[in-house]
């Protein structure tokens, strides 16, 4: 796969990426859209995210933070990217922790269509239908072949599926890709994985008619920079610091010789 091609799509195209998202971790979703050079906006109030959406290039839902009427807002916004024909990424943060978040999970996947479903491993396996433990949005333990559970949940919602880790595993269209880039210290900082979520969402929206392979080379470009930034940093603050940076300025002969892509049967 060529990763640079696709950071060079999201370069030229400069995608408009609407959130409605976790509020613990807004400014540094919009802040890692901003450093691929694409244009986050995040808009939550029900008078205006249809209209949001409706000139956005993809959307992405993360229920991090989840309210009643912030699905709401949601679910109005979904209905109107399903109009337009735009990519959603729904973040199924913290499924699996409440009956109430697994409620509201299953209400806008029945109730939209979307692209891709990213999660850790213990929430997609409960947005799968496996009974798992979970620790708030801290990924638990799951027994079953993440493989396949990404397979087979991608096959019966006609969608993408990324579940993140220290390998990440993306399944859609019939394809299965694993990104082994990033480095341990992603894990000590609030909000790596919402930005994963918005870097997929920049991805799907420059690339719309290849999401599978647009998920995996936005993971990988996030996290070549991730490798960079963990150089000479002092812990997480710089670590976040040198992150912005690092991904401003991705090239292509470090995309390259880094990236870890691979495509699985």
């Amino acid at each position: 796969m060529n990763i640079y091609a696709f950071l060079q799509a999201v370069h030229e195209k400069r995608p408009l990426v609407h959130h409605i998202t976790n509020w613990v971790t807004i400014f540094d979703c919009a802040q890692i859209v901003k450093s691929f050079r694409a244009s986050p906006v995040m808009a939550h109030a029900p008078e205006e995210v249809e209209a949001m959406s409706s000139i956005a290039s993809a959307l992405v839902l993360n229920i991090g933070t989840l309210t009643t009427e912030v699905v709401e807002s949601m679910k109005l916004s979904a209905a109107a990217a399903n109009r337009k024909g735009i990519p959603i990424v729904l973040d199924v943060c913290g499924a699996g922790a409440t009956a109430f978040r697994d409620r509201k999970c299953a209400e806008l996947l029945d109730g939209a269509k979307i692209a891709v479903i990213k999660g850790n491993s213990s929430e997609i396996a409960r947005i799968a239908g496996l009974a798992v433990d979970t620790k708030g949005v801290d990924a638990g333990h799951v027994s079953a072949d993440l493989r396949e559970v990404a397979k087979s949940l991608s096959k019966r919602r006609a969608c993408t599926v990324v579940i993140t880790g220290a390998e990440d595993i993306v399944a859609g269209d019939g394809k299965l890709f694993s990104v082994r880039n990033g480095h341990p210290i992603m894990t000590t900082l609030v909000g790596t994985g919402c930005m994963a979520t918005s870097v997929i969402g920049t991805f799907a929206g420059a690339i719309p008619e290849n999401i599978p392979e647009a998920a995996a080379a936005g993971l990988c470009c996030y996290e070549i920079a991730a490798e960079q930034a963990a150089k000479d940093c002092a812990g997480p603050g710089s670590f976040k610091q040198r992150l912005f940076d690092c991904v401003a300025n991705l090239e292509e002969k470090q995309i390259r010789a880094l990236q870890q892509v691979a495509t699985e049967p």
